[in-house]
């Protein structure tokens, strides 16, 4: 119920206290503001990871070969293994049900392309159609490489839309030809990356094309596959955790490999990469929201400390509003309304100024790992509860410790 004197009471504390009741509000301001800076920092590593993981398909598992570590079988350590067309065929055939999309790779690194007097390196990739989804890239103009191109060893070609900036400047790079290590290619598309301008710079041909014009014969460098999704990221992950397994266990079976060589056959998947760094950020968020309840409970005790004073102080008044009738109860509801009150203002004015500075500073924070910190709306009605809690929890002891105050005693103090 509204009462018009116990506010008018709590607002005479305050002014006969003014420099008492800012350093104590201070305090817990502090502590809100600090918590709300380090969870939306914590956010902000989140969102950070998550535009790195966008660079490619979410669920990408990428497969390539190196050098054996251990002897096995009578063969030495030392072999490179080749991945080849039947390996990729292999491993399509065994899951067809379960892939999404999927591709070998050709792979020539530091290709020469030329248009005109314009010329660069590049790296050339020879791929399947489905790798545009591989690497959630979106074409600007044109097409991607598609079946008919891959059947007919069409030379064909679609650039990173840096490529075109660089070859063909503002001009339309569609239909011309571009020379890549000495053969024609024509543009078919331009596309764009998620990845920015490194990820740009990229010329991709037709795998089958690339094989028979650079005499790579059915070699290939990686394999790249996502699987279909399912219900929950826990699922997904399960799901793409024993297609790596077999198929780690199949090209080692396949390729005469030691099960526990690590080095031969190395696979990527970046739901497992995915993780361990969100993980790692909840572990992170968790630590953040510790030290921001450990500064607020400093707050807190600062406040609590202040009305055992304010308590000392009015014991006599305290006597003779229960001497008069008061009942405890009463005692108890004007201290914490003014616990309570303290601690609400000065943990929204806390609020408020953090999150001003978020809105500021916030979208002008781009790292590699840190993009635009922010809090949502859930964690701002967790602080608010968490200031009335505080301002209870405050004020609890001394309003107790005021209730407890016998009329007769507290008549005598002075």
């Amino acid at each position: 119920m509204f009462s018009l004197e116990r506010w008018q009471e709590i607002f005479e504390t305050i002014l006969k206290n003014k420099l008492r009741t800012f350093l104590t509000g201070l305090s817990v301001a502090s502590g809100i503001f600090i918590l709300v800076i380090l969870l939306a920092i914590g956010q902000g590593m989140q969102n950070g990871i998550t535009k790195e993981f966008e660079q490619d398909a979410a669920n990408r598992i990428d497969v390539w070969t190196g050098v054996t570590s251990e002897s096995f079988k009578g063969l030495n350590p030392g072999r490179f293994i080749q991945l080849k067309n039947e390996d990729y065929d292999l491993a399509v055939n065994k899951n067809i049900d379960e892939l999404e999309y999927k591709s070998g790779v050709f792979r020539i690194w530091g290709g020469l392309a030329s248009y005109k007097n314009e010329s660069g390196t590049y790296r050339i990739e020879g791929v399947r159609g489905s790798y545009q989804f591989l690497e959630n890239a979106s074409m600007t103009s044109g097409r991607f490489i598609n079946h008919s191109d891959l059947e007919n060893y069409e030379k064909t070609a679609v650039v990173g839309r840096r490529v075109s900036k660089d070859l063909f400047g503002a001009n339309q790079a569609i239909g011309e030809y571009i020379q890549i290590n000495g053969i024609k290619f024509k543009v078919v598309g331009v596309y764009t990356d998620p990845g920015g301008e490194r990820e740009e710079t990229r010329i991709f041909i037709p795998l089958t094309t690339g094989q028979r014009v650079y005499g790579a014969g059915d070699n290939i460098r990686l394999m790249s596959f996502t699987l279909n999704p399912e219900d929950s990221f826990e699922k997904s992950l399960a799901a793409s955790e024993a297609f790596t397994a077999q198929l780690n266990s199949d090209l080692k079976r396949k390729h005469i490999v030691s099960p526990t060589d690590e080095s031969a056959i190395e696979i990527n998947n970046s739901l497992e990469e995915a993780k361990r760094f969100f993980d790692l950020i909840g572990m992170i968020k968790w630590f953040f929201w510790g030290v921001g309840i450990c500064t607020i409970i400093a707050g807190v005790v600062g406040v609590s400390n202040i009305m055992l004073i304010i308590v000392k102080e009015r014991t006599k008044e305290i006597g003779i509003r229960k001497a008069i009738g008061a009942q405890p109860i009463s005692i108890i509801g004007m201290i914490l309304h003014e616990s309570i009150f303290v601690t609400a203002i000065a943990g929204f004015l806390g609020l408020f100024f953090s999150l001003i500075l978020l809105e500021t500073v916030g979208p002008l924070i781009e790292t590699d790992y840190m993009r635009n910190p922010t809090v949502d709306f859930s964690v701002a009605v967790s602080t608010v509860i968490i200031l009335v809690i505080a301002g209870a929890l405050a004020g609890f002891i001394p309003a107790y410790r005021a209730a407890s105050i016998k009329p007769i005693e507290a008549l005598r103090d002075e």
